[in-house]
């Protein structure tokens, strides 16, 4: 059974998630990874998510603020031994919710033409293609989404 709680960067089990990231992501960015690299420090992320399965950490995912209305979504990983059981998609859900009690209107997030399985996890969730925004405008290897977020139930 998969749970999932809320923590912040200075989870060590998150921090482990994230160090399989970078080396999935440095192998498929190749000489872009370094650009990339800059915007996905997690040193300072309030807002982070992992799922375990029992004590076992399987995924992760962060939201940090870009602007009034909107969350962005970083850092979002499942390890391989655990994909296609719709956890990512469970991580998601968690960090949406979260954002939403905090009053964000909306998500927004960028992933890479390099990364199709992300790709289709945003499309899965209702997010929509928008154009590349802040550093990732103009970029080809960029691709960006956005998510209006359903308001919690009891305002």
């Amino acid at each position: 059974m998969i749970h999932y709680i809320q923590t912040d960067s200075q989870s060590v089990d998150f921090q482990l998630l994230v160090q399989a990231l970078d080396a999935d992501l440095k192998v498929r960015d190749g000489d872009e990874h370094a650009f990339y690299a800059q915007f996905n420090t997690i040193e300072a992320l309030k807002h982070v998510i992992v799922a375990y399965e029992g004590s076992t950490p399987v995924g992760c995912g962060a939201f940090k603020h870009h602007s009034a209305e909107a969350a962005e979504v970083k850092r979002m990983y499942v390890a391989l031994t655990h994909r296609g059981r719709g956890i990512a998609s469970g991580v998601l859900a968690e960090l949406e919710a979260w954002a939403s009690a905090l009053g964000y209107s909306k998500c927004i997030l960028e992933t890479g033409t390099k990364q199709p399985e992300a790709i289709g996890l945003y499309q899965k969730n209702q997010y929509q293609l928008i154009a590349n925004y802040g550093q990732y405008a103009g970029l080809a290897n960029s691709v960006c989404f956005e998510k209006t977020l359903k308001k919690l139930q009891n305002e």
